[in-house]
């Protein structure tokens, strides 16, 4: 079996994660790694045995045999290393949100029909086992026509004035702070498992701490809890800490949910209750392999992950038996083995989330600007 080359672009949190899933597959090598600095790069390469290390892209871009890159950047940099990306002709898995504008994740998308490459965005999320296996109870119409859904999705990583991210500045980041890294997953994940868009939805933003203290020097997401007074620069925040969102999901569907990155003991607390007709569903990401069924009148239930017991469709996200968790880096591994498999061969079907699914997403948080400024309904076009 020929092995599959891909670089690594972004040396930090997210760029350990992508490479230790990737390593998983078997068939695909992480050959190369672009930093911020030489310096990173140089250290990324030797935590994580990676002989090539640089911090300019182009160098990556340049050699024929990188078959594919993972960018997993700010966001700000997403839409040029993707589209130079594309145009030398390499296979790109983008993390999410896939661009800072839907004009940038227009052109993504352009490009990517252009060139013919595989082009995925990293709405990992999707893949936990027990999660399929919700996609596939209301494709079966277990849950019955679906009239409610709603959520949150809570963290607590930058509750303090002194915790510091590159997320915390729209010029890395974007317009949209929590709404648009946590909340891109809870309306993609809303949709993906009903099968219905989003059709008109009314927001609400908030900042909390309209100040920050801004470490002098570089520290990695989730991290920075242990920094002295005299380590900080104070800042001006234009990022959101909160935000709300109701919503029409469908022709009749209703729902509504919150993100946060400022929610005391949420560590990563992405919650979806989806109710219908006949049933009702409830997980959460902190207990990944637990399904909570609700019904009307007979008892609920706790369904535990178990492949043999599941769908066959979605028994394939569960490579490991009954009373073995399978989590987020599991669902990366998910992720990445379907796009790897498009990449070696493209008659392979599409099972992954392509960046025309990031466009929407895109084009949704646009809106929920739309609905802010305006402070009201908005139609989302679907």
């Amino acid at each position: 079996m020929k092995k599959i080359r891909t670089a690594m672009i972004g040396a930090g949190f997210m760029g350990r994660v992508h490479t230790e899933a990737i390593r998983r597959l078997g068939n695909v090598e992480v050959a190369a790694v672009v930093g911020v600095s030489d310096e990173e790069a140089r250290s990324f390469g030797a935590a994580m045995g990676i002989e090539k290390t640089t911090s300019d892209y182009r160098e990556v871009l340049a050699d024929p045999s990188i078959d594919a890159v993972h960018i997993c950047t700010p966001n700000a940099l997403h839409h040029p290393i993707a589209m130079a990306a594309m145009q030398a002709g390499k296979h790109v898995l983008c993390e999410k949100p896939l661009a800072i504008s839907a004009a940038q994740a227009k052109e993504m998308v352009e490009q990517a029909e252009k060139t013919g490459v595989a082009n995925c965005v990293n709405h990992n999320l999707r893949y936990y086992p027990v999660v399929q296996q919700v996609r596939r109870m209301i494709e079966n119409g277990e849950l019955g026509e679906i009239l409610i859904a709603q959520g949150t999705y809570s963290q607590d990583w930058l509750l303090f004035d002194t915790d510091y991210n590159w997320r915390l500045e729209s010029k890395d980041n974007g317009p949209l702070r929590a709404m648009g890294d946590i909340g891109s997953h809870w309306m993609d994940m809303v949709q993906h498992l009903t099968g219905l868009k989003i059709t008109a939805l009314c927001a609400d933003l908030a900042i909390f701490h309209e100040k920050r203290k801004k470490p002098k020097f570089a520290v990695e997401t989730f991290t920075g809890k242990k920094l002295t007074p005299e380590d900080y620069d104070l800042i001006s925040i234009d990022t959101d800490d909160f935000g709300a969102v109701l919503f029409h999901l469908g022709k009749r569907a209703r729902g509504a949910f919150t993100v946060s990155q400022m929610s005391a003991g949420c560590k990563n607390r992405f919650q979806f209750e989806i109710f219908g007709t006949k049933a009702g569903v409830i997980w959460n990401q902190e207990r990944p392999d637990e399904l909570w069924v609700g019904q009307r009148n007979t008892f609920n239930q706790i369904l535990i992950k178990d492949g043999s017991l599941m769908d066959p469709k979605a028994a394939t996200f569960a490579d490991l038996p009954g009373g073995h968790s399978e989590g987020y880096d599991d669902a990366h591994k998910q992720v990445f083995r379907r796009f790897y498999r498009k990449v070696a061969d493209p008659s392979a079907p599409v099972d992954y989330p392509t960046f025309a699914e990031g466009l929407w997403g895109m084009q949704l948080l646009e809106k929920i600007l739309e609905s802010v400024a305006r402070r009201g309904w908005v139609e989302t076009g679907a």
